[in-house]
């Protein structure tokens, strides 16, 4: 019986010394703050080889001075630039997003942008389709061809570079 109250009391007593360590979160409410404009952007349907840009303006809505620390995309096709320089409360800079447009197809990326904020990483997103430069579309006829037809019949479709 003494040992089982032993093993009690030694359990409580390390269960009562474990709660009064944990850590309590302390928030800075003067840590700076970023809010974006916008945190997505559709180029919606763009040609191929065509300017692809975007700026996403931010603001820092916080007390103390807003540091971008990294700004990484999530892929090699879309380039980030930012300011390097801490922006001050309530001022405002911009990460100007550049996308390659010479693939062809619908893209999806994303912009991560890490700071001294307490909300950080941010994730921007960037969206659209690039449609090949065609000269001539190819149109479609309906009906059927015969054997002959088709074998004294040359296609001259354009080649894309």
């Amino acid at each position: 019986m003494k040992k089982i109250l032993l093993s009690v009391s030694i359990i409580l007593s390390i269960l009562s010394l474990k709660a009064q360590t944990e850590e309590k979160v302390i928030v800075d409410k003067r840590a700076p703050e970023i809010t974006f404009e916008q945190e997505t952007y559709d180029f919606g349907i763009i040609r191929k080889g065509s300017k692809a840009t975007v700026d996403f303006i931010f603001k820092n809505t916080g007390k103390k001075p807003l540091v971008l620390t990294n700004v990484r995309s999530s892929c090699g096709c879309t380039v980030p630039t930012w300011p390097k320089d801490p922006i001050k409360r309530k001022k405002s800079g911009v990460i100007s997003v550049k996308y390659n447009s010479n693939i062809v197809g619908n893209f999806s990326k994303t912009i991560t942008v890490y700071t001294n904020a307490l909300e950080s990483p941010i994730r921007l997103r960037i969206k659209g389709t690039v449609e090949a430069n065609s000269q001539k579309a190819v149109k479609s006829k309906k009906g059927s061809f015969k054997k002959k037809q088709m074998r004294n019949t040359k296609l001259n479709v354009p080649q894309e570079n």
